[in-house]
């Protein structure tokens, strides 16, 4: 049952993130802000951490779950560096996530060629 909540959670987040492309003239770099300025502001609320106890990576594989773990690791900064870990805690703990991403975006520029539109 943990593959079906985390598949059934998951999909209703990327379907809200299709309904504002399809629906709104909102741009997907917009949607992305929001979806993590939603991340970050449930999580403050408390309210995206029972969802990721219930759907696990349903809920942390979207790009709201990046906005909850910038959130937690800045709740973490500042209990262990005072008001600069507000900055600090939220790089800290979304730093791998965003070396790979880096890294893997390179090997594939590498790799394939881009197309024009």
């Amino acid at each position: 049952m943990t593959y079906f909540w985390a598949f059934v959670v998951g999909g209703a987040i990327c379907l809200v993130g299709q309904i504002l492309l399809d629906y709104t003239k909102m741009t997907p770099a917009r949607i992305l802000v929001l979806f993590v300025s939603a991340g970050v502001f449930l999580t403050a609320l408390g309210w995206y951490e029972p969802l990721v106890k219930f759907a696990g990576a349903g809920a942390t594989i979207p790009i709201s779950g990046f906005g909850y773990t910038l959130a937690n690791g800045a709740k973490k900064g500042i209990i262990e560096n005072g008001i600069l870990g507000i900055f600090s805690g939220g790089i800290a703990a979304t730093a791998g996530g965003i070396a790979a991403a880096i890294v893997f975006g390179y090997i594939f520029a590498l790799i394939f060629k881009p197309k024009e539109k």
